[in-house]
């Protein structure tokens, strides 16, 4: 099966941001073990990861703050898009919404589970995930009137490093029974 040209674009991006997530992943836990999560217990870690995912919850911030400037800035679609037919412009920060939400929602999740499953050796993914979320963030939301090739990596840096992060904590969880 031949790819369409957009199929290759987001590919190379999805390859890309693989390559990135595991440079900054692996250079995280080899070279910072203890410096982005200084603590063992599970509530200083747990502490240290949600100051970390501020990096997450100000993007869905930026997204509902969107979304709703628009709403109150344009007539059509003051009333919201369950009784309006929505413009273009806010189709687009409606969908930058949802899918914003939902990788949200699956960051915080894997980072709680990651704080109180990994070893803390290798802590300093959850870090590395939230930086590499904001920067996906920015990518995905500056390149999504451009088409899924545009948006392909921002997507997969966002997307890519919970995947990761769920990983290791079921490989840790199998590793120590």
């Amino acid at each position: 099966m031949a790819f369409s040209e957009k199929q290759r674009g987001v590919l190379t991006g999805m390859v890309g941001a693989v390559v990135v997530l595991i440079v900054v992943m692996a250079g995280a836990i080899w070279l910072a073990p203890t410096l982005l999560i200084p603590t063992a217990d599970l509530a200083g870690r747990l502490s240290q990861i949600l100051r970390w995912d501020l990096l997450v919850v100000v993007w869905l911030i930026a997204a509902v703050g969107s979304l709703a400037g628009h709403r109150f800035r344009t007539p059509q679609d003051i009333d919201g898009a369950g009784l309006t037919v929505a413009t273009e412009v806010a189709k687009v920060k409606q969908a930058i919404l949802q899918n914003t939400l939902e990788q949200v929602v699956l960051a915080l999740a894997v980072h709680m589970i990651s704080a109180a499953v990994l070893p803390s050796a290798w802590l300093p993914a959850v870090p590395a995930a939230a930086v590499l979320f904001a920067a996906g963030r920015l990518l995905f939301w500056v390149g999504y009137r451009r088409g899924a090739a545009a948006r392909s990596m921002g997507f997969a840096l966002t997307f890519y490093p919970s995947v990761a992060l769920f990983a290791l904590c079921v490989i840790s969880l199998v590793w120590t029974g």
